[in-house]
């Protein structure tokens, strides 16, 4: 299934990527900050080496990016990434809603 230009790799990619909870925060904090992966890493209580690997994860999603600077790992982000997977969740809904309105057109029918 491809919705937009995403793949159904991409599509699994995203929806791992968000079905974590500690992914999910730290999308929410690089939205309205950038981040070092070590600035990440001193908010949970898990290693830095995890932190790392949910970045990755997101990174690999689209739905953060990472630059280095200096020594550090700086993440922040991706608009882009972000408003693939309202697009999709979107498509979803639309088609959500027309099932919805099919039903009610048969019941008012009967």
């Amino acid at each position: 299934m491809v919705v937009y230009q995403l793949s159904d790799a991409d599509v699994d990619r995203l929806f791992q990527a968000l079905a974590d909870a500690t992914r999910r925060d730290i999308v929410r904090r690089v939205t309205l900050a950038e981040y070092s992966v070590s600035g990440l890493a001193a908010l949970y209580a898990m290693s830095f080496a995890a932190v790392q690997k949910h970045v990755a994860v997101l990174e690999r999603a689209s739905l953060v990016t990472k630059e280095k600077r200096g020594r550090e790992q700086i993440v922040r982000g991706n608009h882009d990434g972000l408003a693939k997977a309202r697009r999709l969740l979107d498509e979803y809904e639309a088609i959500w809603l027309q099932r919805a309105d099919r039903i009610a057109d048969i019941l008012a029918e009967g």
